[in-house]
């Protein structure tokens, strides 16, 4: 079953107000998407994006794709992904403001 024909995500359309919730591409764009839902979510949003778009390409997202991240939400990435390692995070290693380490 393709992405297309599986049943949106049951989330509330707050958590994108500065958008037509309703003219939402969930497929092409899953990056913001999740990455929105790692910032304001709760543990239903996230196991509504598990449920559509699968755990892997979650985490994988999450680890590789998303830019930015506040310190707080790589924290609740962290939380609801325990997988997921601050050093291996895209959106850590881009950070300006993470702690360096001088040999």
């Amino acid at each position: 079953m393709g992405l297309k024909d599986k049943v949106l995500p049951n989330i509330h359309p707050k958590f994108f107000w500065d958008t037509n919730f309703s003219l939402l591409d969930w497929e092409a764009a899953y990056v913001p998407i999740i990455s929105r839902i790692i910032e304001r979510g709760g543990q239903n949003e996230i196991s509504e994006i598990i449920k559509y778009y699968g755990r892997e390409k979650v985490v994988n997202t999450i680890r590789s794709e998303i830019h930015f991240l506040a310190n707080y939400a790589i924290d609740r990435a962290i939380d609801f992904f325990p997988e997921l390692k601050k050093e291996e995070m895209h959106c850590y290693l881009n950070r300006k403001d993470k702690p360096y380490h001088w040999i």
